[in-house]
């Protein structure tokens, strides 16, 4: 019956059915499938191979001891190639100055750095086109915003200075963090901004701030922004995550977020995924993976299209969160993601002793990077929760802090 009460015609129900089909079509099937397109069919990793000219690249710039400023090691990789084909690598927690090579010792047979290296939060390294690292910018790039406060530097994306703008900028998003006491020994995270740079010059030219979280009163809870960016379809489509559990969490949460091309840097052009759409209001978003133990995300992961599917890479949860890296494939951005696939152990510096003392961390893919397959570099570093400690193991032996790479091959699951 109609809301007049009259008999409603046979037709209009017919009509009615089948738009209601259809839109439930419509929001079920993949993004692919909207656009009259094969569905994605998945990637995971067929193979790898150790990539030892793009980690002897990096090893080479370090040990160079022409300059006394420039960056011997570093940790937070990302990268972002620039309209001149020259790459822009970004680092956090940075060393620069002088390396020294190893002495006639047995008991010192690294590289080394010593006590004074100047330590810095975050540093930027420029390659040619060629691929040979050539010049480290003014450390630090990202001035500390306060005291007990600094800023690292994730990913990046070069895009119109504002939509339609034939002037080309890098945005550079960043992650605020604050000192704090045990078991935070790396900060608490307080806000994501994005930094810009002009064209050729690479200067920075003002930061803004995207998302706040130093109201959330549970650190663990706070979301930053930026561990990598895709740009698809005139968006570019952010990721983020929450610290989860400050001490051997087991998973972390992943978020995203998008902005017009051409508007990373306006907060209010920003919109959150919150489980069914875009919400303006970042307190609304919902997590795309994890569910705190097996499966989810560590701190910093990456996110890579390729042939119409989302592929996310990221330290495997639970006891292989320091040694195994995990992928996760989706059809749309924002998931269901499916996974974990199966992992793979990038290798270790060789010289590393005891091995069971050193951790891999943060994956990053960096597609601009020329050569064969899908290059991801990883982190590596002294696995001690004492800085300290650390610090000195990373200095008596340099590779222990210098990013190593791999180049993947994907293919369709099995």
């Amino acid at each position: 019956m109609s809301a007049t009460g009259k008999p409603r015609p046979p037709h209009l129900l017919v009509v009615v059915l089948a738009l209601t089909c259809a839109a439930v079509l419509l929001f079920a099937l993949p993004d692919k499938d909207r656009r009259g397109e094969e569905p994605c069919k998945g990637r995971v990793v067929a193979s790898w191979t150790a990539d030892k000219n793009s980690t002897a690249e990096f090893a080479r710039y370090g040990d160079d001891g022409a300059r006394t400023d420039d960056w011997s090691g570093g940790d937070g990789t990302h990268s972002v190639r620039l309209p001149d084909d020259r790459i822009l690598w970004l680092f956090s927690d940075s060393y620069l100055g002088q390396v020294h090579p190893p002495p006639n010792l047995s008991g010192q047979p690294y590289s080394w750095r010593d006590q004074t290296a100047p330590f810095v939060r975050n540093s930027a390294v420029v390659m040619s086109p060629a691929g040979k690292l050539e010049q480290t910018l003014p450390a630090p790039l990202f001035p500390d915003p306060a005291p007990q406060q600094w800023r690292w530097p994730v990913a990046a994306q070069v895009e119109p200075r504002s939509p339609g703008s034939s002037e080309q900028v890098v945005r550079v998003l960043l992650w605020t963090r604050q000192a704090a006491p045990a078991p935070y020994i790396y900060g608490v995270p307080t806000a994501t901004e994005v930094a810009t740079l002009t064209l050729p010059d690479l200067r920075l030219e003002g930061i803004t701030r995207i998302l706040d979280q130093s109201t959330v009163q549970d650190p663990s809870r706070r979301v930053l922004y930026g561990t990598t960016a895709v740009f698809e379809d005139g968006f570019t489509y952010v990721y983020g995550g929450n610290d989860g559990k400050a001490a051997r969490r087991p998973a972390s949460h992943a978020y995203l977020a998008r902005a017009p091309g051409g508007r990373l840097a306006e907060p209010k052009a920003w919109r959150y995924w919150d489980g069914d759409g875009w919400s303006t209001d970042a307190d609304d978003a919902r997590s795309v993976l994890g569910d705190g133990e097996r499966k989810g995300v560590g701190s910093a992961f990456t996110v890579v299209r390729q042939d119409g599917n989302w592929v996310l890479f990221t330290m495997a949860a639970g006891t292989e969160g320091l040694r195994s890296i995990a992928s996760y494939w989706s059809c749309a951005p924002h998931g269901p993601w499916r996974g974990p696939t199966r992992d793979f152990d990038p290798p270790l510096p060789e010289d590393a002793a005891p091995r069971q003392d050193v951790a891999a961390y943060n994956p990053q893919l960096h597609p601009d990077l020329g050569g064969d397959g899908l290059a991801l570099s990883y982190d590596v570093n002294w696995l001690d929760a004492a800085p300290r400690v650390a610090e000195s193991h990373i200095n008596r032996n340099v590779s222990l802090y210098r990013p190593r790479f791999v180049r993947l091959r994907l293919a369709e699951p099995d």
